[in-house]
């Protein structure tokens, strides 16, 4: 998957002569994808949180109506 940070540092190529610019163009890159990273993993966690959740949910429903 290409991210909007890829197609950044691919058209600031032709753009920026300066090696700095580049590299901190690349840290930012790279920090992008750490954060990408951390968003998908909490969102695991969320999801992983929301199915036990309804499990609970579900399990008091059952037993809710046993007791009727």
């Amino acid at each position: 998957m290409i991210t909007p940070a890829l197609l950044v540092v691919s058209a600031s190529f032709a753009q920026t002569p300066d090696p700095n610019q580049e590299a901190q163009l690349l840290a930012l890159v790279k920090d992008v994808q750490t954060q990408q990273a951390q968003l998908a993993a909490n969102q695991a966690k969320i999801e992983e949180k929301l199915a036990a959740v309804t499990e609970t949910i579900r399990a008091a429903r059952i037993y809710t109506k046993r007791e009727r």
